[in-house]
């Protein structure tokens, strides 16, 4: 079967790879100059720093199978994301953790003191959190909020955070202890050589052609069986129904001489300053030494037609649109969508990875059953 899979990030790569091992034959494009989407790295040729183009990608995962997947392609490094918080004329720890409670309000309080406290904090009077303010002054009180989240998520998502859901705020939570380890999950690492040699070991296969600087156009599946399309799912119906909204971002790059913050990510709370954070490159491979640094300034903003999109918004008008656009794309035969971008979802790699595998291996079932294959594996609203 011919199979034009349209994308060169993670997930088109890893259900290329698979459908290839099965014997069938992948034709692979996508308009950048680059395989790997958002994950691309490359060195700095001034520094020799490595380089998170889009943005820091961190690899983290419960899911012992996508662990040892990766690992096949490239040689991981123990890596674990320490964030830090300027804000209000201090630096603190995040997750919010034992330590930032202690140096935020000037005590020593140990766990069982530290969660009476924060229950002092805790506007009780909301019993049933509706918004992002609500939940967060409801669980850790107006300082603390005030402090960390509403600066932060206002720069981040453009609005008030009484417009945004609570369930938000549930992925970010208080820790009474010490650890300052911003995930929790079992295996957490950075590849090596950075994510585009693992992505190009993926997709090294001689059943897989990849073809750069190549837009996708309707004709093109006109000479394929199927089409993977993990571009935006409104482009694919060339967005006739209006726009999913997206936060895009932008990155104002600046090179230093020596260590510029000590840490890899660098949170800025207070609203009058105008960027989310700053990331340090080297700091995401501690394992190498460079003289110089690069880092980014990041902001977020509306998504326009001409930019890259992030951050899927999913509020109440975009769930409408989603769903009209779901019902066309269940409607045809032929095409499936997948990743961040084709189910306008906001996904980690390692999911992004889970559900390529398990959607390469729903469509090798489908064409051994005679059966067709869906537009989604899972509806994705």
């Amino acid at each position: 079967m011919q199979i034009l899979l349209v994308g060169a990030g993670l997930s088109c790569a890893v259900i290329g790879r698979r459908l290839a091992e099965a014997g069938h034959q992948c034709r692979i494009i996508d308009a950048r100059d680059h395989v790997g989407g958002n994950c691309y790295t490359r060195r700095d040729p001034e520094t020799g720093v490595l380089m998170h183009v889009y943005g820091p990608h961190i690899f983290h995962t419960d899911d012992e199978e996508v662990w040892t997947y990766v690992n096949s392609f490239t040689e991981f490094m123990p890596f674990q994301n320490r964030v830090k918080s300027t804000t209000q004329g201090g630096v603190y720890s995040l997750p919010v953790n034992l330590l930032t409670i202690n140096q935020f309000f000037g005590k020593t309080l140990g766990p069982d003191e530290a969660r009476a406290f924060l229950a002092e904090q805790a506007d009780t009077s909301i019993t049933d959190p509706q918004s992002f303010e609500e939940q967060a002054l409801r669980f850790v009180g107006r300082d603390l909020y005030e402090a960390f989240f509403k600066g932060y998520t206002e720069k981040q998502w453009g609005c008030s955070p009484t417009e945004l859901p609570a369930s938000i705020l549930k992925r970010l939570p208080v820790r009474f202890n010490y650890d300052d380890n911003y995930f929790f999950h079992r295996f957490q690492g950075m590849p090596r050589d950075g994510y585009t040699p693992m992505i190009e070991a993926i997709l090294d296969h001689p059943g897989i052609t990849v073809e750069l600087n190549t837009p996708y156009s309707p004709d093109m599946a006109e000479t394929a069986d199927h089409v993977i399309w993990s571009g935006p799912l409104d482009g694919f119906f060339d967005y006739e129904l209006g726009r999913l909204g997206y936060r895009t971002l932008d990155f104002e790059q600046f090179s230093h001489q020596g260590d510029y913050q000590g840490c890899a990510v660098m949170n800025y709370g207070d609203r009058d300053v105008p960027f989310t954070r700053i990331t340090e490159h080297k700091h995401f491979a501690p394992w190498e030494s460079h003289e110089g640094s690069v880092c980014y300034r990041e902001f977020s903003r509306a998504c326009g037609p001409e930019d890259i999109p992030y951050y899927p918004i999913r509020l109440v008008a975009e769930q409408s649109l989603l769903g009209e656009y779901i019902a066309r794309a269940e409607a045809l035969r032929g095409v499936t969508f997948v990743g961040r971008l084709g189910t306008y979802r906001y996904l980690d790699m390692d999911v992004t990875i889970r559900e390529a595998m398990d959607t390469a291996s729903l469509f090798l079932e489908c064409l051994a059953e005679n059966r067709p294959v869906p537009a989604f594996r899972k509806s994705p609203l």
